[in-house]
């Protein structure tokens, strides 16, 4: 009993583990207040059909542009939909919009950045030149060009982003990778024929994987928001499916006379892309080996 416990107490200390990550970002309140708004946010976006009085989808001729009021909280829209019901079941969409582009971009940049950083030589500078081109270009222009070619839609809009943000991804891990590309534990893998395979994905980037993490929730409030960017241009999600970016987009013609319809889905994006920036900024911190309590 004396050695389990002695062992759970070493865990918690660990920096690294998820025991000691927790603890640190459980003394962050910007994080803890950033992962609450979060949270309830992802819930509401998967109970408001069940729970809100008023169907997303339902259309009130009577109450277009109806301000908000007790009974429609966030108002209505052109069409007298109820905006509260509509932000929230449209979160849905640009928070998948958001994980699966950083998904993709992460994926297919871990396995460029780990090739070009282990193996070096001539593919090295071959990969490297490619995510220099596509790194040319500023993410969101990336983005409307790849979206235009591919057509609106969640599915072109979840490739484009995640195509535009890969370079960050395989530059960051080709980075850590060379950092311990030369270390004694990998020449000990080489030296008793470990399989290349076996090398990156057991001793590289397990050492490596600490600065993805953070880079990966901090990119995705960078996608969402660049999402809801798309599908204002009409290259994303487009109406009538409630995502903030399209819905933000079709308000803005009433903007004057119904300021409510614009400023609630952007008040939305506001608060999702703060809460995971500090969320993404405390993760950080407790990956920083610097910083110990």
């Amino acid at each position: 009993m004396r050695n389990r416990q002695i062992e759970r107490y070493d865990k918690s200390k660990k920096p690294g583990s998820l025991p000691y990550v927790w603890k640190r970002i459980s003394r962050n309140p910007g994080a803890m207040i950033g992962l609450a708004l979060l949270c309830f946010i992802i819930i509401m976006s998967f109970l408001s059909p069940y729970i809100l009085k008023h169907d997303y989808a339902a259309v009130n001729v009577r109450k277009q542009f109806a301000p908000p009021s007790r009974e429609h909280l966030f108002g209505n829209d052109e069409l007298g939909r109820d905006i509260m019901s509509r932000v929230f079941y449209g979160a849905r969409y640009t928070l998948s919009i958001g994980v699966g582009a950083v998904f993709i971009a992460s994926t297919l940049g871990i396995i460029l950045g780990s090739l070009a950083g282990f193996f070096g030589g001539k593919l090295d500078v071959v990969l490297m030149r490619v995510l220099d081109v596509l790194q040319t270009f500023p993410g969101l222009v990336s983005a409307i060009a790849i979206a235009t070619v591919m057509g609106p839609g969640i599915g072109g809009c979840i490739v484009a982003i995640g195509i535009s943000f890969m370079p960050m991804f395989g530059r960051l891990t080709r980075a850590n990778i060379l950092k311990i590309r030369d270390s004694e534990f990998i020449e000990a893998a080489v030296l008793v024929n470990c399989s290349t395979r076996r090398i990156i994905t057991k001793q590289l980037l397990p050492n490596a994987i600490s600065p993805l993490i953070v880079q990966m929730s901090l990119s995705i409030a960078q996608a969402g928001l660049t999402a809801s960017t798309l599908s204002f241009l009409g290259l994303g999600v487009r109406a009538p499916t409630p995502e903030w970016g399209s819905m933000i987009a079709t308000a803005r013609g009433f903007i004057r006379d119904s300021p409510h319809m614009v400023f609630v889905p952007g008040l939305f994006i506001m608060i999702t892309v703060l809460s995971l920036n500090m969320l993404g900024d405390a993760i950080r911190d407790a990956l920083d080996p610097r910083l110990k309590d």
